[in-house]
């Protein structure tokens, strides 16, 4: 097949979107695929003169692949790394390239990749995907309507609530919400800009922080527990990886730094009934967001009371061999670039035969 593995793009993820991108294509090439690593926002101005050689070109487009950093992506250098003046999220001959490919693998993670908007916009131009239909993304990447959804569906899930910039200054008597809390971004991803407050001081710190990138956050209970990761593939849940952050906290920089965490595939400190009790919800909260092909649920089972709670569905997790949903699969019995294929053919079932 010729496939674009589009990447990259301009979100915080931006980096952990292009590890992604860089592990699929690598897969797909040595399973025998053309496939060709794109970045979405900086695209390929030099392409060759017949777009379709793109899909033999040397190195798949690889070289862009260069590794996860420590800190998070500055956006605005890479607005102002591009030539010309055009607002576009896609780069120049992004279109052409995903229309001119059997499948477009989305590798994306965050902004318009993971939120609905360029599912829509392939839709409408008939262009082929992977993973979830545009509904199913833009329900999960909003967290106030993930939490909703999840109340009326019977997913178990902190409560908490939403709060848009007008009401930023509410105080916490207000809130209703007891110290410790969770403030974090109601879209976003890869724990980036999530603050843990247990001091009113920290609060409203966090509070502050918050609305300087958000319009809108979630605040939740902060819950002391241990943390679970349940991979759904073609509606059914894949085993659970535990999560052992080096430092009690799954920021962004121990999901992604060498060392930052220990990761147990299967899971084994939780028992069979509690595991397929998680799993079983992990479906639910896929199917109450109408997700479908693949995602991955986070959940966290508090230490105290053992009760397990739902924390958010991501629609487009990542996909670096090392990653959550790769290792669940590998648990069931997929190797990495078998997963990587059965995700293309699953995608094609869902919408294209």
């Amino acid at each position: 097949m010729n496939i674009i593995v589009l990447a990259g793009g301009c979100s915080s993820e931006r980096d952990v979107s292009l590890s992604s991108g860089g592990s699929i294509c690598r897969a797909l090439r040595e399973r025998g695929h053309n496939a060709y690593l794109l970045d979405s926002f900086l695209g390929l101005p030099d392409a060759p003169e017949h777009l379709e050689d793109v899909f033999t070109l040397p190195g798949g487009g690889l070289e862009i692949a260069t590794g996860i950093q420590v800190a998070e992506p500055d956006l605005q250098a890479l607005w102002a790394s591009r030539p010309g003046d055009s607002r576009s999220q896609l780069g120049p001959n992004v279109i052409e390239l995903c229309a001119l490919a059997d499948i477009t693998f989305i590798g994306l993670h965050g902004g318009i990749g993971e939120d609905g908007r360029l599912q829509a916009a392939f839709d409408t131009l008939g262009i082929r995907y992977t993973g979830p239909d545009s509904l199913g993304c833009a329900l999960s990447m909003d967290k106030g309507v993930t939490k909703e959804l999840f109340h009326s569906s019977g997913v178990p899930t902190p409560y908490g609530t939403h709060i848009t910039r007008k009401d930023k200054d509410i105080s916490l008597e207000e809130l209703q919400i007891p110290l410790p809390l969770v403030v974090k971004p109601c879209s976003g991803g890869s724990s980036i800009g999530v603050h843990f407050a247990h001091t009113e001081e920290e609060y409203q710190e966090a509070m502050r922080l918050s609305f300087e990138k958000e319009d809108e956050v979630v605040i939740e209970p902060f819950i002391d527990g241990r943390e679970y990761a349940c991979g759904i593939f073609d509606g059914q849940a894949l085993p659970l990886v535990e999560i052992i952050p080096d430092g009690g906290v799954f920021d962004y920089v121990h999901k992604y730094q060498s060392g930052g965490a220990s990761e147990i595939c299967p899971a084994t400190s939780v028992d069979a009934e509690t595991t397929a009790a998680i799993q079983k919800a992990g479906v639910l909260a896929a199917q109450a967001l109408r997700l479908n092909v693949y995602c991955r649920a986070d959940f966290i089972v508090d230490k105290r009371t053992g009760q397990f709670f739902c924390l958010e569905v991501n629609s487009l997790p990542g996909m670096t061999d090392a990653s959550l949903l790769p290792k669940a699969a590998r648990a069931a019995g997929y190797e990495y670039g078998e997963f990587c294929e059965r995700i293309i053919e699953k995608s094609m079932e869902a919408r294209y035969r």
